[in-house]
Formats: structure tokens, C-alpha cells, sequence
């Protein structure tokens, strides 16, 4: 009689269980603050003496306003170096290059495993044009990527993250402050 006992039991517990589980919601976000289509915060796993950098995208996406953040290149150094070497973003949504005056510096892959799209933007931030980048590793020569005109700033990417972030023709980029 302890063993059926024991049995019922067991198939009470489990029943009063899946009934709790159905109450308090399976799929409802730990943080009920989070909002759908809200960037998430990760952790940003800091490399090199890179600086971080707020920013925001203006007249696109509705989502496009939210506050994100970016490694800033904003030295000769820093831009030279840029993702090389980079597997992931590491919690930061791109890289900032911010150049003293208007360029038309081209970009290249070199050393660099993360597929990319950059996005430029001119002195007043708006949209000059985009393209997408591909790793070029182990070679003695990579492709060049520019800007359809010149520009001051340039938002790197992971491949493909540009229409999340609301980043089209017509956009204004935004930066400056410190990270949420």
C-alpha cells in the first residue's frame, strides 16, 4: 500500500506542477519590462583601448530610436586595427570609425573572420550608402570597399544586422555619450 501511495503521490506533484508552470506563463521574458523588438543588453566583453560610444539611428525603423551601443575608432590606430581578429561583436552592436574631416578612405577585410556591412554616413550623419563585406583571411591582397561619395562616419556590422538597426536611405546616425 506505500508504493501506491508513493505512485499517487508522484502524480499529484507532477500535476500540481504543470499546473503552476500554465499559471505563471512559459513564455512570458524573466524581465516583464522587456518590450518585444527592444534591444536586448548583453554583457560587452571590452577589447583593445577602444572606446565605447552611444548611439541611435533617426527616421527609420520604428525601433531604429532605441539607444544602442559601439566600439568607437576614432585615432589612426584604432581604425587601422578596427574588427581584425574579431569572431563576434562581443554585446556591442557595431564599430564607430569617426574621421576628422570628410574622406573617402576605402575598406578592407584583411585578418578579419566576421562577414560585415558597413554603412556610411556624412559630417551631419546622414545616409550616404552601404555595402556588405566578406572575411578576407590568409590572402596577400583583399578587396577595397568604399562609400558612393564622401563621408565622415562609418558604422560597422555584423553581415545583415543594418535593416535591425533601421539603417536605410533617408537614416541620420547619431552619436555620442556614454553607453546604457
Amino acid at each position: 500500500m506505500n508504493l501506491r501511495a508513493l505512485r499517487w503521490g508522484v502524480v499529484v506533484l507532477v500535476v500540481l506542477a504543470g499546473l503552476a508552470f500554465l499559471v505563471k506563463g512559459a513564455n512570458r521574458p524573466a524581465d516583464p519590462s522587456l518590450k518585444a523588438g527592444e534591444p536586448v543588453s548583453l554583457p560587452r566583453a571590452h577589447f583593445g583601448d577602444f572606446p565605447e560610444v552611444a548611439f541611435h539611428v533617426e527616421g527609420g525603423a520604428a525601433n531604429a530610436a532605441a539607444i544602442r551601443c559601439a566600439l568607437l575608432a576614432d585615432t589612426t590606430a584604432r581604425q587601422e586595427l578596427g574588427l581584425m581578429n574579431r569572431t563576434e561583436m562581443g554585446g556591442y552592436d557595431g564599430m564607430i570609425f569617426a574621421f576628422g574631416s570628410d574622406t573617402t578612405v576605402s575598406f578592407y577585410m584583411k585578418d578579419t573572420p566576421l562577414p560585415l556591412s558597413i554603412a556610411f554616413f556624412d559630417a551631419n550623419g546622414q545616409f550616404v550608402s552601404t555595402t556588405d563585406m566578406a572575411p578576407c583571411l590568409d590572402q596577400a591582397s583583399c578587396p577595397l570597399y568604399n562609400a558612393t561619395r564622401p563621408y565622415r562616419y562609418a558604422l560597422e556590422v555584423p553581415q545583415g544586422a543594418l535593416p535591425r538597426l533601421g539603417i536605410a536611405a533617408g537614416t541620420r546616425l547619431v552619436s555620442g555619450g556614454p553607453c546604457p
